[in-house]
């Protein structure tokens, strides 16, 4: 097996300081690098300890730094870089499924999709795929997303549920997590179009994993599901994050260019009820059934303070969030509802 020569490692605070001293001590040359506590080189290798906790290490050497001077001296473990010896399973085929949009008021929620193998898997490291949510920057997000795209080709799918689709599905099904459990199972059955042999499915535990099971056709209930609390470290897992995030923040860009003059900014803060209200106002209250999520109660707010009420909504926004009744979907989720 080729040696990595690019890490990007998490170090806690007192990681940190412990790295810092080794580096200060060890025969390394000082290097001018933004925002870091320690940077330095060898003629093989270069560290940069940045300030908000990310340690990257680059180079021919890197993999030897890792392996005998920051897992056993800093990190006190054996995994970074070995994922795979300690791991196998981790790169064999399988997909993995995640989304975006779910906490924002504005927008889409989309899900999904993204397949792995060994050598996909060597592709996205180089990449950088990560769980999107370790991605700070909009744009690197988007970059990875299109370099995804394009590394994947057919090996991943996209469900995208419009804010119009998602109020008259929310009316009918007053749950989330039955719309997420068909959407999992829509983007499963998606990618299986175009690798019918893929053996298994990862997906965060979201909740009832019988949900997604029951929403499955035939081909899908052949798939080993399974559902894990923290599932974003799978790598399949992160590249579908990925994935979802960029067509969540390419949604939120059409919407811009539709609705010329009006912000629609990422959550559900006070600078979106902000943008939402001076919407309504521009527009009329019945906007938010085309941008938003109706059943938050942010909603209220925004109408509140526009000098309306939900009954300006219609039928299709009337319903509010509330606790999940399983036992109303024990027959399973619709199996087609429209999306847009």
């Amino acid at each position: 097996m080729d040696k990595r020569n690019s890490f990007s490692i998490k170090l806690s605070p007192e990681q940190q300081l412990t790295l810092v001293g080794i580096l200060r001590q060890g025969n390394y040359r000082p290097v001018p690098v933004e925002y870091t506590l320690a940077a330095v080189e060898t003629d093989d290798v270069r560290i940069c300890v940045y300030r908000k906790g990310t340690c990257l290490v680059q180079g021919k050497g890197a993999e030897d730094f890792v392996q005998f001077i920051l897992e056993p001296m800093v990190l006190g473990q054996v995994a970074v870089g070995y994922e795979d010896v300690l791991n196998p399973e981790a790169i064999q085929p399988h997909m993995g499924i995640d989304e975006s949009g779910k906490g924002d008021f504005f927008g889409p929620l989309v899900i999904a999709a993204a397949y792995v193998d060994p050598t996909l898997a060597d592709a996205m490291r180089k990449l950088d795929v990560k769980d999107s949510k370790r991605i700070t920057s909009d744009d690197k997000a988007r970059h990875v997303g299109r370099e995804l795209r394009k590394l994947l080709g057919r090996r991943f799918a996209l469900i995208r549920i419009g804010p119009e689709s998602y109020n008259r599905l929310y009316a009918k099904m007053r749950s989330v997590n039955a719309m997420l459990s068909w959407a999992h199972a829509r983007a499963i059955e998606n990618l299986l179009e175009a690798i019918p042999d893929c053996p298994r499915a990862i997906s965060d535990q979201f909740g009832d994993a019988r949900q997604v099971e029951r929403a499955l056709m035939k081909k899908g209930r052949q798939i080993e599901l399974v559902q894990r609390h923290r599932a974003e470290s799978d790598l399949a897992v992160a590249a579908a994050s990925i994935l979802a995030r960029e067509a969540f923040l390419n949604a939120l860009s059409e919407m811009r260019t539709t609705h010329p003059g009006h912000a629609f900014p990422k959550g559900a803060s006070s600078g979106v009820r902000e943008a939402a209200v001076s919407l309504v106002r521009a527009k009329t209250p019945a906007i938010l059934l085309q941008t938003a999520k109706c059943h938050f109660k942010t909603a209220d707010e925004v109408l509140a303070a526009a000098g309306s009420s939900r009954a300006s909504l219609g039928p299709e926004g009337q319903a509010m969030s509330r606790p999940v009744n399983r036992e109303r979907f024990r027959k399973g989720p619709p199996k087609t509802p429209a999306t847009d």
